[in-house]
């Protein structure tokens, strides 16, 4: 699990992050919320434990801006120790507050008790007849499987992921393909472009976000 540790405290950061690496977890780190907000658009972050005031960007407004780009478990870290704080955090989609000073071990177990709550251990992705089984690693259009190259199946399970949420080819190329890929835009597009022949009617479900990118775009009545 890689967790974003966002603290304008150096030494708040390093003892979270030591604490967090004996816990096996993989830790990224930003002074500010502007730089958070960036990291969380290029990377995978699984959940992000963010303090209140910093430079740039305050925790408010970061939490703000990331729950726009992803659905991602925040974990408020403050020495602001008021209701009013506390509330403001959870009408923004917070899942936990702790004030500062903090015990290293309490946030740990904090931690581990919002993954217990939020891990949705979903292998199964359906929408109506496509299927993406990702035990199975395959992808089935009703009922019948569709051969996908090992890319074409990545980029899928990514739009997936991150239904709903228009991802920018910076992003695709990114979470897909790698910081180490030397290729450009087009990559993505004819990806993109061969994934929905393979798709055929569910094609739909790939909609394009013109000067942006992509999106995996699905509606539920039950959701």
């Amino acid at each position: 699990m890689k967790v974003l540790v966002c603290d304008d405290e150096q030494l708040i950061r390093e003892v979270i992050k030591e604490y967090l690496k004996r816990e096996n977890y993989e830790v990224v780190e930003a002074n500010n919320g502007y730089d958070a907000l960036e990291i969380v658009k290029k990377e995978n972050i699984d959940m992000i434990i963010m303090d209140i005031m910093m430079p740039k960007m305050d925790g408010y407004e970061a939490v703000r801006k990331i729950k726009k780009e992803k659905d991602i478990p925040v974990l408020m870290l403050s020495a602001r120790a008021e209701e009013y704080d506390k509330l403001l955090g959870f009408e923004l989609g917070i899942d936990d507050y702790m004030t500062k000073p903090f015990s290293p071990k309490e946030l740990i177990a904090r931690l581990k008790a919002i993954t217990k709550r939020t891990e949705k251990n979903e292998s199964q992705y359906t929408f109506e007849g496509l299927v993406l089984d990702d035990t199975a690693h395959e992808v089935t259009i009703d009922g019948k499987k569709v051969n996908l190259t090992p890319k074409e199946y990545e980029l899928l399970k990514y739009l997936i992921e991150n239904k709903n949420i228009a991802l920018s080819r910076e992003q695709l190329l990114t979470n897909v393909w790698g910081y180490d890929f030397y290729g450009d835009d087009r990559t993505v597009d004819t990806h993109v472009k061969t994934l929905r022949n393979n798709l055929g009617k569910y094609r739909k479900y790939i909609t394009t976000i013109r000067k942006i990118g992509y999106k995996f775009e699905y509606k539920n009545e039950n959701e």
